[in-house]
């Protein structure tokens, strides 16, 4: 049974609201750790392991956001069901548990299928925690929020990759998943004191075949909404593909050693910075205007990068390659945030399965094309460069199918 009958607005919350998007970016967050604090540490994993391929280590990422992705098809329809807190909680004890496994884990195959069911876990922090914002935001007030929560949520790229590199100066990799159990236990307890019921009774939805298949039909055959998650899908793609390969380009092409998060930091620095203006200004510009101008600028950037990275067959200084990477990822912050919002603004009366849906074919989707991306390092970069190009294009094409060939237009003032 739902406790919703308890559920409580954005003016009854038992936090004050800067709380609650910290707490919100921390429980997506959950989610970043588990990718990013193990970079530094994928050639040892490899190494420890008996795995001589350097792109297949690439799974250890793969098989984690495989699982991350399946399993948000289930977590949207039971929280519509039966409330946000218990599926919320019930993932991240299953997230825990795993981590801990994988310290005692004794082979790369064991290795990969904890992975996957921590991924599995994972996928309720992520589906369920925009479903409470939905719960509670809407318009342009949502993608203020969602701006300020992708904030914060940046704070765990900048600094998980340079955590993973000290957790390591006492001891090996495993250490590294015993502090991500750590951390998610943290969080899980700071969640069940203080985070309350915030579906609506209005909007429990009984827990069937034909109400589940009725919610996805409705997500699916909203041509805006689907068409800002395929946009988003191939967009994530690229994203994906640089972590897949970032180990392979920073420490193998440009030698930083121990320095590569540091690099890693300053992206998603860039990142961060673009998602706390987007917070700014979204509600004087709208959702439409700030992303359709940013995915443009995407595509130049990309387009200049790739005509750059294929003049010479040398690899391009590292100061011009991070330079072209921050500014795209800078349109990156801009780009996400404001495509999930705009794909679930439509939404809200089926927010957990919607966000499941949605959640599964970015994640799904993304992985597999990010997963491409990263088996196809050559040694250069210019595969990655030449995918964040692709999937820009291809973005386009859907956000004009959804806009119906108008970019900019906005729908009504509060979007």
């Amino acid at each position: 049974m739902t406790d919703s009958s308890q559920a409580v607005s954005a003016g009854r919350l038992p936090m004050g609201k800067r709380e609650f998007i910290v707490l919100a970016a921390f429980l997506m967050a959950i989610n970043s750790l588990a990718i990013d604090i193990m970079l530094p540490a994928l050639q040892q994993i490899g190494a420890s392991l008996g795995v001589e391929s350097e792109n297949h280590r690439q799974f250890v990422v793969s098989s984690y956001l495989l699982g991350f992705g399946s399993a948000q098809l289930f977590y949207g329809p039971l929280s519509d069901r039966f409330g946000r807190r218990t599926p919320l909680l019930i993932g991240l004890a299953v997230y825990i548990v795993s981590a801990i496994g994988i310290v005692f884990v004794p082979s790369f195959a064991g290795l990969l299928v904890l992975r996957f069911i921590q991924g599995v876990g994972s996928a309720a922090t992520r589906v369920i925690t925009i479903s409470i914002v939905r719960d509670i935001y809407g318009g342009r007030q949502m993608a203020e929020v969602m701006s300020l929560i992708m904030m914060v949520f940046m704070i765990v790229p900048v600094i998980a990759p340079g955590a993973g590199q000290v957790v390591m100066f006492f001891g090996n990799w495993h250490l590294i998943f015993l502090f991500i159990a750590t951390m998610a236990t943290a969080i899980a307890v700071w969640a069940y004191l203080r985070l309350p019921e915030t579906l609506h009774p209005a909007n429990v939805r009984p827990f069937t075949a034909r109400s589940i298949f009725g919610a996805f039909k409705l997500v699916l055959t909203n041509r805006v909404a689907l068409c800002y998650t395929i946009a988003s899908t191939f967009i994530f793609g690229a994203l994906f593909g640089f972590i897949n390969s970032a180990q392979q380009i920073y420490v193998g092409i440009y030698g930083l050693g121990v320095y590569f998060p540091v690099a890693f930091a300053g992206v998603a620095i860039f990142m961060s910075l673009s998602s706390f203006f987007n917070s700014r200004f979204v509600g004087n510009f709208g959702m439409r205007r700030l992303s359709h101008g940013s995915l443009l600028g995407f595509i130049v950037i990309n387009t200049i990068w790739l005509v750059v990275q294929m003049a010479s067959s040398e690899p391009m200084p590292f100061a011009l390659f991070i330079s072209f990477f921050g500014l795209a990822m800078f349109q990156f912050g801009w780009i996400g945030s404001n495509f999930n919002s705009l794909a679930m603004e439509p939404l809200g009366h089926v927010a957990g399965t919607a966000s499941s849906v949605l959640g599964f074919m970015s994640t799904v989707g993304g992985a597999i094309i990010g997963a491409g991306i990263g088996q196809a390092f050559d040694g250069t970069a210019l595969p990655m460069v030449a995918g964040y190009f692709i999937v820009s294009i291809i973005g386009l094409i859907f956000v004009l199918i959804a806009e119906k060939g108008r970019l900019f237009h906005q729908h009504n003032p509060t979007i």
